[in-house]
């Protein structure tokens, strides 16, 4: 099939005409998205076959420029199609899902084992090689994409290439159906409760919010808590029945392991394949070939960093623990009474209160969403970067929902597009995330338009969204990512904004929450829904000295999660569990031999619900959080150095390590930025924990 197969009217068939090439979601219906995927890989292979054939000498123009603009009708449909299929699923989407994604898995392997494109680009690294005028990016580029081909199987015989392709089309066909089971599993898994004193502890806002998916799932009564991803669910740091909070707890830590949705089959194959794949390209296990294309390297590295930190962070969780079992103690007045991990969260809450006069339940009247948004996060990006941002009420989302800004640089210049969707859905999948729908590139003259995900329960029409504080973080950490897409300021869409290694993504992400607890920002969006009074000062300075507690907890929950993901990615295809029945004992012996198997506190995502590892892009790649960290961390630390809120730091932060994205080693981009390699103790020193001895 070629493009002129595609039919014109198709929204796909050429690029959208809106500003910033923003997709005319007004004009996109499910039955658009099958044609233009399959006309746009035909199309690809077209373009890549001329590319490979080409008689004249390859040069950056005829081969690499071509390489990176082959394929946009696929881009444009495929960007818009995972976009929607993660924030707005539907049946019809997942049947298209289950249908491509062997064929897409396929038609990758179908260009990057091309041999003739690969010797292609070989003859381009010579004939570049004492070219002084071609830049340190294109060489970069080049680098980078020479690499893709060898870790995609070029250098294999033909036969283990054959085997490679049947392992990719598997494994993509896999991650697409956990993904579904565990979306459908939230849904069954959410707490149906009919009687709102159930809902005690609960703020009114939230229990509106129940009550409001309850209706919206066909209940005539009653209420609903719709899970969100991890195991820990916010509403149980304030429903006061225990019972209640026991059955919330139980719903979330056991989805995926029973029933139509139960996902450890293939939990077990992925492994499986993923470690059969690795080995077939040379490497011990998944993690190793998942480390090797990341700054980490290897795996040793990665399980230094996770072990090193693991025993201060257990200490720090018992500690913990005895400090809360005193307090349920004295609350049911049983000396006798147990901590259980579902009572975790509220009497956390609880001694947040009793000891520091603070909990979410008086802060979430002063963390209104929009102000949160307009005042808080869009302020910082201002002060810091000079940038402002204009509601496009005439552009359309592809959800109602969905609010759409346009940015402006410091000059007054057009940057780009930011796309808000902050809300929970039946048809979304859990967590928060930023996507592209167009990728900044100078070569293709396109510039930027990103999207956010959160999962905030939507209010009844004509309440205002009530935030908790980890909401307020969590708007601040995906804008960061925002950030890093809309500064992009790369020659190639391959390595725009956030095409960095996944164990760096996270790093500016994590350095932009740093804004969300500074005094100058929160005294403007911190501000009473109803009266618009700024939150006490007193509890500013209260939240501000918080900022360590309960990190035992979140630290080790975090910890067992990136350490369950480099269990089931470092075993040999033989060592992998056989029967799906085996799936809790790997578990439980993973984090038990790396001291980290804790009851109380459980992995922030359990195997069968993890949908980072098994249905997202993060298998063998989860710590990069805490590999990121490290960075954010000494980051922080350096903006204290160098003026905190200002332009001047902004912008330095801008030039040297956002803009660039990933046209460079990343590593390298942090020393330009900073100066020297990062530093680990501030890390240590943010998290409360001690250097590994």
């Amino acid at each position: 099939m070629t493009i002129e197969h595609l039919d014109p009217s198709n929204p796909f068939a050429l690029p959208s005409t809106l500003p910033y090439s923003l997709p005319d979601f007004t004009q996109i219906a499910d039955e658009h998205y099958e044609p233009a995927i399959r006309a746009g890989m035909a199309q690809e292979l077209a373009e890549i076959d001329a590319i490979a054939t080409n008689s004249e000498p390859a040069t950056v123009q005829n081969t690499l420029d071509a390489f990176e603009l082959s394929g946009q009708v696929l881009s444009r449909a495929l960007t818009v199609f995972y976009n929607t299929l993660s924030s707005d699923a539907r049946p019809t989407l997942e049947d298209i899902d289950e249908r491509l994604a062997p064929e897409l898995a396929r038609h990758h392997d179908e260009i990057y084992m091309n041999t003739a494109l690969y010797q292609r680009f070989t003859d381009l690294e010579q004939n570049i090689q004492a070219d002084d005028s071609v830049s340190a990016e294109v060489r970069y580029a080049l680098q980078e994409v020479l690499k893709d081909f060898v870790r995609s199987g070029i250098t294999l015989s033909d036969d283990d290439k054959a085997t490679l392709r049947g392992l990719n089309e598997k494994i993509t066909a896999l991650e697409s159906a956990f993904g579904r089971k565990l979306l459908a599993g939230a849904n069954d898994g959410a707490l149906f409760v009919q009687d709102a004193a159930d809902l005690a502890g609960l703020a009114p806002d939230a229990i509106d919010a129940a009550r409001s998916a309850a209706t919206q799932r066909g209940h005539d009564t009653g209420y609903l808590i719709e899970l969100q991803l991890p195991s820990q669910q916010a509403s149980l740091a304030q429903l006061s029945r225990r019972d209640v909070r026991e059955k919330l707890f139980h719903a979330s830590v056991t989805r995926g392991l029973a029933g139509e949705h139960d996902t450890r089959t293939i939990i077990v194959e992925l492994a499986t394949l993923r470690a059969q794949a690795a080995q077939l390209l040379g490497f011990e296990h998944h993690a190793a070939y998942i480390a090797e294309d990341a700054t980490a390297r290897t795996t040793p590295a990665v399980m230094e960093m996770l072990n090193s930190l693991a025993p201060s962070a257990v200490r720090n969780a018992h500690a913990e623990a005895q400090v809360l079992a005193q307090a349920l103690r004295e609350d049911l007045n049983d000396p006798q009474a147990v901590l259980e991990p579902w009572d975790w969260a509220y009497y956390a809450e609880k001694v947040r209160a009793r000891d520091y006069d603070l909990d979410d339940s008086v802060l979430r009247p002063y963390l209104e969403l929009d102000r949160v948004v307009r005042d808080g996060v869009f302020r910082a990006a201002t002060e810091l970067y000079g940038i402002t941002f204009t509601d496009r009420p005439d552009l359309t989302g592809y959800h109602p929902d969905v609010a759409v800004f346009e940015v402006f640089d410091a000059d007054g210049s057009e940057l780009g597009l930011f796309l808000a969707d902050w809300y929970t859905r039946e048809s979304k999948r859990g967590g928060a995330w930023m996507n592209n729908l167009v990728d900044q590139s100078h070569l293709t003259g396109q510039r930027p338009v990103v999207v956010n995900n959160l999962n905030i329960p939507k209010p009844p029409a004509g309440q205002p969204t009530l935030l908790a504080w980890d909401e307020v973080i969590t708007l601040f950490h995906e804008f960061g990512h925002a950030l890093h897409g809309l500064f992009a300021n790369t020659h190639y869409p391959s390595y725009s904004g956030t095409e960095v290694p996944r164990d760096f993504v996270e790093f500016p992400s994590q350095v932009n929450e740093m804004w969300a607890w500074e005094p100058e920002i929160l005294r403007h969006y911190a501000r009473h829904h109803a009266t618009g009074e700024p939150m006490p000062t007193q509890w500013i300075d209260t939240l501000l000295a918080t900022r360590q507690f309960n990190e035992g907890f979140a630290t080790t929950e975090y910890l067992a999660a990136a350490i369950l993901d480099q269990a089931w990615h470092q075993l040999d295809p033989r060592d992998v569990p056989s029967d799906p029945e085996q799936v809790e004992a790997f578990e439980k012996e993973a984090l038990t031999a790396h001291g980290i198997a804790e009851p109380l506190v459980p992995p922030r995502y359990r195997s069968t619900y993890y949908n980072h590892v098994f249905g997202g892009g993060y298998s063998a790649g989860y710590y990069s959080y805490i590999w990121s960290e490290v960075l954010d961390a000494d980051t922080v630390e350096w903006f204290s150095h160098n003026g905190g809120l200002s332009r001047q730091a902004g912008d330095h932060f801008r030039a040297t390590l956002l803009a660039p994205g990933g046209s460079q080693d990343c590593l390298e981009t942090y020393r330009t930025f900073r100066g020297r390699d990062a530093h680990i103790q501030p890390l240590l020193t943010r998290r409360g924990l001690e250097a590994a001895q």
